[in-house]
């Protein structure tokens, strides 16, 4: 259980890194349309590691 967790945190990443950060490096809009993209970005990584701590925290207690 703990490692379909992992798993699926990983895969949650890497999906956030390619779609998110890519339009933030390689888009040819305005800085100010980045920034917003970028600010999007990093609140979903604040998000997805607050639910990663008490998803582990849960399976911890569960035990």
């Amino acid at each position: 259980m703990k490692f379909l967790i992992h798993t699926v945190f990983i895969v949650l990443i890497a999906l956030v890194t390619f779609f998110g950060l890519g339009p933030v490096l390689l888009a040819d809009g305005s800085l100010q349309e980045k920034l917003v993209t970028a600010a999007i970005v990093v609140i979903i990584y604040i998000m997805l590691a607050f639910l990663y701590q008490k998803t582990i925290h849960w399976y911890k207690n569960k035990k």
